[in-house]
């Protein structure tokens, strides 16, 4: 990997991922499931965009999988427990925000204490990980 890493690009992505986890813990705070699942996801993928960005890659999609593929191909090691978050969190994109994602029903029906709960561990992983994984490589 070069030494290339723009940390006002890193600071600015990440700044944006502890924000919107914070605003997370608020929509958890207040019942707003399907909202707060979809925001820690959000948070999750700001942060490795953050890194993707600050190493100018251009960390295009909205799948935590595919960015975190990504950052295996730049030669930083991925667990398959964060591949598992990843996969948790990708699967609040969609589903998250749109009726049409269910046979019927709406999205706030869907979601409960649990799987906020899953969430936000999963979120909370994949953000000390690039935390932790731009301390080793910069």
């Amino acid at each position: 990997m070069d030494n290339f890493f723009d940390k006002d690009e890193f600071d600015r992505w990440f700044n944006e991922s502890l924000y919107t986890f914070e605003s997370a813990l608020h929509d958890k705070e207040l019942k707003f499931y399907n909202w707060a699942c979809f925001k820690f996801q959000q948070a999750g993928e700001y942060a490795l965009k953050a890194i993707l960005k600050a190493f100018g890659k251009s960390a295009l999609g909205h799948s935590l999988l595919k960015l975190l593929d990504e950052l295996e191909a730049m030669g930083i090691s991925v667990s398959y427990d964060l591949k598992s978050y990843a996969r948790t969190l990708d699967m609040n994109y969609i589903s998250t925000r749109y009726p049409d994602a269910y046979p019927e029903g709406s999205p706030h029906e869907f979601f409960d204490e649990s799987s906020v709960n899953m969430a936000e561990e999963a979120s909370r992983k994949i953000i000390e990980f690039i935390k932790t994984s731009k301390d080793k490589n910069v």
